[in-house]
């Protein structure tokens, strides 16, 4: 300490005396890569080191690329101005970038000068990647920034002030592959904006103001995005040449109907999510009343054709919609449908459509109705029951999630409580109202969270060998011991969050694969006893009335987590700490 302030006056006077230490650049660099991001800086640098290919100059506060010679950049293939406030480019600047293979120009502000600045662009030719996102550029400005880059492969205009697409827009770009409209105002397309990109696979026109579009004939793309628009139709043209679409995401819309993909065969994943769409059958206004007009039977044809022309569709999501019907003869026609979500709806049944060839469901057998679906989504809907033969209808099953429903799972009888064997018997309900789980060797997965469960009949899932269960939000669920008989050699995650059961209405049985369980949101004041032969790894319970927690000694070597807020433990009583 003393030697420092004895050397102080001396470095006070060298300061004064202009004698400065060498300062380090604040940019990271490499022999071929310089990023200098979020540095401060507020010119554009004059010199690079021989050799460098990439730089990285984004969040600083250039406002232009200057036309003074600089040295070095003779290299440079990837180029990175976002997030700055450029306005000006000169043409002296990208002469000397004859190599750029990638410039980034996003979050600017360049529809100033857009004219001199697109006349620069001109030399940007060998430029495949461009990014003029969020540069409040119009529709003429954008068009003018890419006329003469004809190499463009692809090209990010999200984020600005389009509300139009001309004709001859992209003329000048026909390499282009992917292209990002994404967050504009865009309310028209005109015809045959998109004639001239004959390679183009990826298109997003996501959160726009498009209310229609028809006669689509992109044949050759793979990926289309136009989520977030007031679309009310989509129909694509009905040609010999067959699309190539992959991914189409048509959610958040208006639409009314199914969408019409005569020739969508090679169609994967197609989400449909919050819309309008009432019925995939007849009488998609009025569920139930199937007399069909010239009119509705025409759209019912055209998409039952529909329908059988999606054959490898795997992905489909229609959740949040107005569907009040489960349109079972539909899915009959998907046969590599994995994944469906129908969350979110007004589903009340699932028999009140009929099956092709006017036969009623429960009239077939499983095998002609059996569906492909290995994950499904109907929760936030309005079941009451799910008949045995719909279930049945779903071999392929392993997941399903029926929270936010009215369904009262049924009991059944067997001699089995392993569940390994055969055995087991109905427990008849009176007038049909309960839904059976029992018997169905494919589920691993079952969620019937928040539907008003007040009791769980014994065996409800016998012979079901579920890997999860959640029976959360299920207010003053009453839990004999043999209600979950069937499971001890299956069950490894099991929820019972939120449903205020006190000591006497949870009783467990010895789970002995069960790892993880969660009991917060109840009124337990011991922790269940048929707990301990489980080998807990991970334990909930939060806000319960638990004074201690003896017995933990069982689980001192498989347990790993543990939460414990909200219960009122005696300061008296914690040896179980030690544990």
């Amino acid at each position: 300490g003393c030697l420092l302030l004895w050397l102080l006056p001396s470095i006070l006077r060298a300061q004064s005396n202009g004698e400065a230490r060498p300062r380090s650049t604040p940019c990271q660099q490499s022999p071929t890569k310089v990023s200098c991001k979020g540095v401060g800086l507020s010119k554009f640098p004059k010199e690079l080191s021989q050799g460098v290919k990439y730089l990285e100059l984004s969040n600083n506060f250039i406002r232009n690329l200057s036309g003074s010679p600089m040295r070095g950049f003779g290299q440079l293939e990837y180029l990175a101005v976002c997030s700055n406030q450029l306005e000006a480019v000169s043409d002296a600047t990208l002469a000397q970038l004859p190599r750029l293979r990638s410039l980034l120009l996003g979050s600017n502000r360049l529809d100033r000068n857009y004219r001199a600045n697109g006349r620069a662009f001109r030399l940007l030719r060998n430029v495949e990647v461009l990014d003029l996102s969020a540069n409040n550029l119009e529709s003429h400005m954008a068009g003018w920034y890419i006329r003469n880059l004809t190499g463009l492969r692809r090209l990010d205009l999200s984020g600005n002030r389009m509300s139009r697409l001309l004709a001859g827009i992209f003329w000048s770009t026909p390499r282009l592959r992917e292209l990002d409209l994404s967050n504009n105002y865009i309310m028209e397309i005109e015809e045959g904006v998109f004639e001239a990109l004959g390679e183009l696979e990826v298109v997003n026109l996501a959160l726009n103001s498009l209310h229609c579009l028809s006669g689509f004939s992109l044949t050759q793309l793979r990926v289309l995005n136009l989520s977030h628009n007031a679309l009310e139709q989509f129909g694509a043209e009905d040609g010999a040449e067959p699309y190539l679409l992959r991914v189409l995401d048509l959610s958040r819309n208006r639409l009314l109907d199914f969408p019409e993909l005569p020739k969508a065969h090679y169609l994967t994943h197609l989400n449909l999510s919050n819309n309008l769409i009432a019925s995939l059958l007849p009488g998609s206004r009025q569920p139930g009343e199937f007399i069909l007009h010239y009119e509705e039977m025409a759209r019912f044809n055209r998409t039952l054709r529909t329908a059988a022309g999606l054959t490898h569709i795997a992905d489909l999501d229609l959740s949040n919609n107005h569907l009040q019907l489960f349109p079972l003869s539909f899915f009959h026609s998907l046969s590599s449908l994995r994944s469906l979500s129908l969350a979110g709806n007004c589903l009340q049944d699932v028999a009140g459509e009929p099956l092709a060839g006017g036969m009623d469901p429960t009239d077939r057998s499983p095998e002609h109705a059996a569906l492909s679906v290995r994950q499904l989504d109907l929760h936030g809907n309005a079941l009451h029951v799910l008949p045995r033969w719909f279930l049945h209808s779903l071999p392929q099953l392993e997941t399903i999630d029926l929270g936010s429903n009215s369904l009262q799972p049924c009991g059944s009888q067997g001699s089995d409580p392993g569940g390994m064997s055969g055995g087991g018997s109905h427990v008849p309900a009176l007038g049909g109202t309960c839904t059976p789980f029992y018997s169905l060797p494919g589920l691993k997965h079952l969620s019937l969270c928040k539907n008003n469960i007040s009791r769980l009949q014994p065996y409800a899932f016998n012979q079901t060998p579920l890997l999860s269960l959640d029976l959360s939000g299920n207010t003053g669920l009453f839990l004999p011991r043999e209600a979950l008989g069937g499971l001890e050699f299956s069950l490894q995650k099991l929820s019972l969050r939120d449903n205020q059961m006190g000591d006497s209405r949870t009783a467990l049985p010895c789970l002995r694969t069960l790892t993880a369980l969660d009991l917060s949101g109840n009124n337990l004041s011991v922790v269940p006893a048929g707990l301990f032969c489980s080998p807990l790894q991970s334990l909930d319970l939060r806000n319960n009335s638990l004074l201690t927690l003896d017995g933990l000694r069982g689980w001192s070597r498989s347990l790993q987590d543990m939460s414990i807020a909200g219960n009122p433990f005696g300061c008296c009583s914690l040896g179980w700490l030690d544990v």
